[in-house]
């Protein structure tokens, strides 16, 4: 399977399911999962057929590790903006975690701090180098520091996901910093 293939199935997965299960014609469980042939029938029924193979190839090579197969199913790791509840317990994090935005952002990060826009948490990195892919995504990333511990003494929760992204419910002002 070409590099472009599998971009495009990886994307065409993440739209569907994190963002938009109905308009595949699936319905994804509780915790965000769905039968794996389930999704490749619903795929092939609205013109993007997936084979078996190219779906473990997406999933073994993903750099971000998307997904997670598990007994026949699959669910994205994290990033949804439909409501699932991803059962991962809450989890002690490092002193500090990361986070990759752009110049255009910062102001309003700033002001009120790291939000989770139109998904249910926060996702930090747990180095600055993930950080800067993440923000490099937008246009010139800026890296922004996260102190985790200090957050986490203060009352927050974190969760970690399959693929070691941090979640959090939201990161006020005072517990960020501008990486240089």
């Amino acid at each position: 399977m070409d590099e472009k293939r599998t971009v495009k199935v990886s994307k065409y997965l993440s739209k569907h399911l994190r963002h938009r299960p109905e308009r595949l014609g699936i319905t994804l469980d509780p915790h965000g999962w769905v039968e794996v042939d389930e999704l490749l029938g619903a795929c092939a029924r609205n013109g993007f057929t997936i084979t078996p193979e190219e779906l473990d190839h997406v999933v073994a090579v993903n750099d971000k590790q998307r997904f997670a197969v598990d007994a026949g199913r699959i669910r994205a790791n994290q990033g949804h903006s439909v409501t699932v509840d991803l059962d991962l317990p809450p989890a002690a994090p490092p002193s500090y975690l990361y986070h990759g935005t752009i110049a255009q952002a910062l102001d309003s990060i700033r002001s009120e701090g790291l939000r989770p826009m139109n998904r249910h948490h926060v996702h930090l990195s747990p180095d600055r180098a993930t950080a800067v892919r993440v923000g490099a995504r937008r246009g010139v990333p800026v890296v922004l520091s996260v102190d985790a511990g200090a957050m986490h003494r203060a009352g927050h929760l974190f969760h970690v996901s399959a693929n070691g992204v941090w979640l959090t419910d939201a990161v006020p002002p005072a517990f960020l910093r501008l990486r240089e």
